[in-house]
C-alpha cells in the first residue's frame, strides 16, 4: 500500500513540474472599478502553457 502511494504521489509531482513537456501554469486576476454606477468587481482564471492561454474572466 506504501508502495502505491508513493507512486501516486511521484506521479503526481513529475506531471506538476512539467517533466513530460511545457508546464501548465495558472493564471488569476482579480479587478476592482468604480463609476457613476458604483463598484463592481471582476475576476478571470485560465492556464498558459507555452505560448498559449486560455483564460475565462466574470
Amino acid at each position: 500500500m506504501k508502495r502505491i502511494l508513493l507512486a501516486l504521489i511521484t506521479t503526481a509531482g513529475l506531471t506538476a513540474c512539467g517533466a513530460d513537456g511545457a508546464p501548465i501554469r495558472p493564471i488569476a486576476g482579480v479587478g476592482v472599478s468604480v463609476g457613476t454606477g458604483g463598484v463592481s468587481v471582476g475576476g478571470s482564471v485560465g492556464a498558459s502553457v507555452g505560448g498559449v492561454n486560455v483564460r475565462v474572466g466574470v
